[in-house]
């Protein structure tokens, strides 16, 4: 087996090296797609056989059974993904080096995270941030639905498929947003959720919407403010506790504010809500 694997994801290459560590990529769903055979790659993940000790904790989560912590020591960003009753596995970047290095259990759900997270890290100082969502393609725009988990974000992408010809979905998860030149692109991502969708493809987002459920069918446009209260939530919250890491953020939602019309969505989980944010969005009949 090869020992290094190159993924291309929004663009950026990055590296996987070492058979253990390219053993267990190529066994997870969604990644293949995105394989490429270039030789360079911005970033690199290294198996590591020791780990630094995190002495600051900026921010803790949970997952399933699964406790994260992601803090620092010194100039190194450091996560650790602890199961119940299972061996953690620990992420480190140091900064402005290109190397990630793992260490611990590499099972499927804890290193998938891992992967996400580290090229998150690499990838933000490039205008380039995952987002919490649901994306559909219609005439080759974009759509990003965005939401807390619950709320209906797979329901009504499921309703445009079903009822809008010629709509599909590019991720139901983590769709990766790019702005280049002014323009903001999304992006397909091997980190797709429970949906199986990894489409290593772009297409120019033409609007995101919040949704909220409701017992009726309204759509509004949202002021700028409202429009940051909107996609801030989505963003990896990881980020937001280092000053650098979120200088980052806060710039890559100020261009995509600049450029992107956000809506609110309260509905019902029907047909009539998909044709409303249809029409709306592309000032289309259906």
């Amino acid at each position: 087996m090869n020992m290094n694997k190159i993924y291309q994801v929004a663009g950026h290459r990055f590296m996987v090296s070492g058979k253990e560590l390219c053993t267990v990529t190529e066994g997870i769903a969604g990644f293949k797609p995105f394989e490429v055979q270039q030789k360079d790659a911005l970033f690199v993940f290294l198996k590591s056989a020791d780990v630094p000790i995190m002495d600051s904790v900026q921010y803790t989560f949970k997952y399933e059974d699964v406790t994260g912590t992601f803090g620092r020591r010194d100039d190194c960003f450091i996560l650790t993904l602890k199961p119940k009753e299972e061996d953690a596995l620990h992420l480190w970047h140091k900064e402005k080096e290109k190397q990630l290095w793992l260490h611990g259990n590499l099972c499927v759900r804890l290193y998938r995270f891992a992967l996400w997270f580290g090229y998150g890290l690499m990838t933000l100082p490039y205008d380039t941030v995952a987002i919490h969502s649901s994306c559909i393609i219609y005439q080759d725009k974009a759509v990003l639905f965005l939401g807390e988990s619950g709320t209906g974000k797979s329901t009504h992408t499921h309703l445009w498929n079903q009822h809008i010809k010629n709509a599909t979905l590019l991720n139901d998860d983590s769709p990766i947003l790019r702005v280049e030149n002014g323009t903001v692109w999304a992006y397909g991502s091997p980190w797709s959720g429970k949906t199986p969708c990894y489409k290593s493809e772009r297409h120019e987002l033409k609007a995101c919407v919040r949704l909220s459920q409701a017992p009726y069918n309204r759509i509004t446009k949202l002021s700028v403010l409202h429009a940051y209260g909107a996609i801030h939530p989505s963003c990896p919250p990881e980020f937001a506790y280092d000053n650098n890491l979120y200088s980052h953020v806060s710039d890559f939602i100020g261009k995509l504010l600049s450029e992107i019309p956000f809506y609110h969505l309260s509905c019902l989980p029907n047909k009539e809500a998909a044709l409303l944010s249809c029409r709306t969005i592309f000032q289309v009949e259906i």
